[in-house]
């Protein structure tokens, strides 16, 4: 059996795989959970009309009283309705996101010898990784991505962290300063639009004493598009996401009333989602909503995910202010320790890791 620092089979780069005639065995997916079409960069971002609410943060940030009751009202349709939208004027600078993306492109574009030095485990999956899982041969997503640590403080380790390019150890912790201020806030409004103080939910994920991480997706080019994902479909298991991607390269697709929309970013937006906890905490009045990244055949893609998620030891559970007679608890308590576990070992599996705990004993 493998001990939790080792893969269960040694691990190939998807970027070395970019260049093939057709796509290894290994990363063809079941027929059903295929993409419907072959996508390419060119190509139309959705047949649907349907895109995910679009939420002008300025109206909020800068805006009057009514504008701003707008703006909450907005965000809250967006939680209990798609569990996705779009933020545009977030306060933070179009030229950090920017930068953010450039190095991490180049991080991804060093020689494999550089990229190795970084190589994660299952153990924290910290680094430069290829899987999720440890499943032996399980089907593989079709990228590479990073994994770091911001908060807690005692969790960031800056050897961790890439040395090149020169000043991304910089950037992303600008970037990821910025990030934590912008989740802080949207915590109020979530809080706020459930009817409860304004630092509910920040206090349930242990006020200051809270986990942020960054996973940073690349997606290389694929031969055959159409016979896998970026990443399989999966809500997210931790409190909340804040997502950073290419607003040319259709990417994202959310599960909307049993049809995948594909998201079409706004330039320099934050793609907001709200995770599994908060689902929990809010007793299923916000929703945790499926999604998974296609790839295309002519463009490379790459995406920041921010996770702002609860101190891992602290028990979550529905919020006692949202549990009434016609609405009990949906869920039982655990800590996010014991709730991640299912991820790192399964990888990503549809919305099953929420249904299994859904009423169960403990």
């Amino acid at each position: 059996m493998n001990s939790p620092t080792d893969w269960p089979e040694p691990i190939v780069r998807v970027q070395t795989l970019s260049d093939l005639p057709v796509i290894p065995d290994r990363y063809v997916k079941p027929p059903d959970q295929r993409p419907t079409v072959p996508i390419s960069s060119t190509s139309s971002f959705s047949s649907s009309k349907l895109n995910i609410p679009l939420i002008d943060f300025a109206d909020f940030l800068n805006g009057d009283t009514i504008r701003r009751e707008s703006t909450l009202q907005k965000i809250y349709e967006a939680c209990t309705e798609w569990g996705f939208f779009q933020v545009i004027n977030h306060g933070i600078s179009p030229q950090l996101l920017d930068r953010a993306r450039e190095v991490w492109y180049g991080f991804f574009h060093q020689p494999m010898e550089v990229k190795q030095a970084y190589a994660n485990s299952p153990k924290t999956y910290e680094g430069y990784g290829s899987r999720l899982g440890i499943q032996k041969g399980a089907t593989l997503d079709w990228g590479d991505y990073y994994y770091l640590h911001y908060l807690p403080c005692s969790l960031k380790d800056p050897n961790k962290w890439p040395a090149l390019p020169l000043d991304l150890r910089d950037v992303i912790d600008e970037y990821s300063e910025q990030v934590v201020k912008f989740c802080g806030l949207m915590m109020k409004v979530l809080s706020q639009n459930l009817g409860l103080d304004q630092d509910f939910l920040q206090n349930a994920f242990g006020g200051d004493d809270i986990g942020a991480c960054l996973r940073v997706n690349f997606y290389p080019k694929c031969p055959q598009p159409e016979l896998t994902l970026g990443l399989s479909s999966h809500s997210d298991p931790g409190g909340l996401t804040v997502l950073l991607t290419d607003h040319n390269v259709a990417g994202l697709q959310v599960r909307k009333d049993d049809q995948w929309i594909t998201v079409k970013p706004a330039p320099h937006a934050f793609i907001v989602n709200i995770g599994d906890q908060i689902q929990v905490l809010s007793n299923a009045a916000y929703k945790s909503v499926e999604h998974r990244v296609i790839v295309n055949s002519d463009r490379e893609r790459l995406s920041l995910a921010f996770f702002y998620n609860p101190k891992s030891d602290l028990l979550i559970g529905p919020a006692k202010e949202l549990v009434r007679p016609q609405k009990p608890a949906l869920y039982p308590a655990m800590t996010f320790d014991e709730y991640r576990l299912y991820i790192r070992t399964k990888g990503p599996k549809g919305k099953s890791q929420l249904s299994e705990f859904q009423n169960s004993p403990r």
